[in-house]
């Protein structure tokens, strides 16, 4: 069988301090995942060495059977919001077409069907009437939106996205999420890392638990257990009560 994503006894350390210690893990095509832990657990960490961008220790990361740099134009990546120059001169339509680059080669030019499907792109994100304006001049929901519009114009299988909801109103989270499940029913293969534990059950089919060390990978069901969170988060904190409660009862109204 060929997975997304298939990590065998993947080590990453900064320095002489381990990020990630022997994670093996296979996540199928076709579902939405959410890569969850505590802070400094190494999820950010996870998607740059799956993006081939962060080099092993030892063990392999590999998608779609292949090495990150063989499967670009399958990939598409979502940074944080907070690691972008958003003082940098451009409009919205010109980031949304930094999507179509990987594809145009070298010396390859934007056509008249790349700004087209921009435009789709851009609509498909509520963002049509801003494709004239300066990133600076958005707020933070819209420069999400952007990122996810610049994604989608990639036409990828594999979607990866750091923490695509955070500091995003709530509009703009259901509205990013509703695009990403259509992306799931056509068959893409979607990875978030997600701090929100009260929407985990809500949001995605299979969690995978970090926090060095692989705690779960698999149906939220399953994965998203107290007994795992607690070995995530630690009994004294308060995140680990919110997660506790949730096992008991799902959060509805979030969509």
């Amino acid at each position: 069988m060929e997975y997304a994503v298939d990590a065998q006894e993947l080590n990453i350390t900064y320095g002489k301090t381990s990020i990630l210690w022997d994670l093996s893990f296979q996540i199928p095509k076709g579902v939405m995942v959410g890569i969850i832990g505590p802070n400094g657990a190494g999820k950010s960490t996870l998607m740059k060495a799956a993006l081939g961008l962060l080099k092993p220790l030892s063990g392999q990361i590999s998608l779609f059977g292949l090495p990150a740099a063989l499967v670009r134009d399958k990939v598409a990546y979502v940074p944080q919001r907070e690691s972008v120059d958003w003082d940098f001169p451009i409009t919205a339509m010109e980031l949304v077409l930094m999507g179509r680059y990987g594809k145009l080669g070298l010396f390859g030019r934007l056509k008249k069907a790349d700004r087209e499907a921009a435009a789709l792109a851009l609509e498909q994100v509520g963002m049509s009437a801003f494709a004239d304006r300066q990133i600076s001049e958005l707020s933070g929901g819209q420069q999400q939106r952007l990122f996810l519009a610049r994604a989608l114009l990639q036409s990828a299988d594999l979607y990866l996205l750091d923490e695509p909801f955070a500091g995003v109103d709530l509009a703009t989270e259901k509205a990013i999420l509703a695009i990403l499940r259509r992306q799931k029913e056509l068959g893409k293969t979607i990875l978030i890392v997600h701090h929100d534990l009260p929407t985990v059950k809500e949001y995605f089919d299979w969690a995978l638990l970090l926090n060095t060390r692989l705690l779960g990978c698999g149906p939220v069901k399953e994965v998203f257990t107290k007994e795992n969170l607690s070995r995530a988060f630690g009994k004294g904190q308060l995140l680990f009560e919110e997660a506790a409660n949730l096992t008991a009862k799902s959060i509805t109204g979030i969509l």
